[in-house]
């Protein structure tokens, strides 16, 4: 994993340099950028004892500031870049490996994080405000 201040996510490949991002043929892009709340990580790692990276968590962005929405459908924005949350993002068997009890403690409210469908691309980078869309 990589930490970058800025990139460009598009509804074709979302976050560029991501293969995970991409809409497969037939697909429907239900997972193009994950993100994780800043406080969600810490509370996860104060739960295994541990102070591990949050890349680790091989999320796309990390948010600070907003409480991610649990509800698919709901439409994010961070400048020009329009996210629509489509399911919590559940943690993987590599999280285990990180720190016994991870999995678990990232299972909890959606702790692990969100993924999202690219709605509107754009250049996004550190500090931008991010909010809910209104409809």
């Amino acid at each position: 994993m990589e930490v970058i201040d800025q990139v460009d996510i598009t509804v074709e490949g979302g976050v560029h340099g991501d293969f995970r991002g991409t809409v497969k043929p037939g697909g429907r892009g239900r997972r193009q950028v994950t993100l994780i709340e800043r406080g969600d990580w810490d509370a996860a790692m104060a739960e295994v004892g541990h102070n591990i990276a949050w890349q680790e968590r091989r999320a796309n962005l990390l948010v600070d500031g907003l409480d991610l929405p649990q509800v698919p459908g709901t439409l994010l924005r961070i400048g020009d870049v329009i996210l629509e949350i489509t399911r919590q993002t559940d943690p993987c068997e590599r999280m285990e490996m990180l720190a016994t009890g991870l999995t678990a403690a990232l299972s909890v409210d959606w702790r692990g994080g969100v993924c999202t469908r690219v709605k509107a691309g754009g250049d996004i980078a550190v500090g931008d405000e991010i909010g809910i869309e209104e409809p």
